[in-house]
């Protein structure tokens, strides 16, 4: 058995909340993406921002290696229903899914927003979302180890 130290718990758990934003696939409008990143980072979070045209492999690997706590994808695109079932695909494989909160932003129908769920989306967050919404969201269902 492996001990660990109340200084060690603490560290482990006081750690600020990584937050990775993602805009998977050819979307370029990434306005929105900015505002809530930098809404994240001015809530205490750690924010990796991976630009633009990023693949679902890129987006997957940058979560494994930054040891995030959440992806949150952007999608305005309409390419929602293609880009998010790969994500999970990859993050199941390198064994993060339902570790690593999954959110997805954008311009998602309602019918979409059910299905994205039902394949393990944590939450889908549309325009205009307050994002004092997606801060409290994060807080209260990131899972920590």
């Amino acid at each position: 058995m492996i001990r660990v130290s109340s200084a060690e718990k603490h560290k482990a758990t006081s750690r600020r909340i990584r937050v990775l934003i993602a805009k998977p696939g050819l979307d370029s409008h990434d306005r929105g993406a900015k505002v809530v990143a930098r809404a994240l980072r001015d809530a205490g979070m750690e924010v990796i921002y991976t630009g633009l045209r990023q693949t679902p492999e890129q987006i997957v690997e940058t979560a494994v290696q930054e040891d995030v706590d959440v992806i949150g994808l952007s999608i305005l695109s309409g390419a929602h229903m293609t880009w998010v079932p790969r994500v999970i695909e990859l993050m199941k494989e390198k064994g993060i899914f339902g570790e690593v909160l999954l959110l997805v932003g954008g311009i998602i129908p309602e019918d979409d927003a059910k299905a994205l769920k039902e394949m393990g989306v944590d939450e889908v967050f549309g325009p205009g979302t307050p994002t004092d919404e997606i801060i409290k969201y994060i807080r209260e269902h990131v899972r920590r180890g």
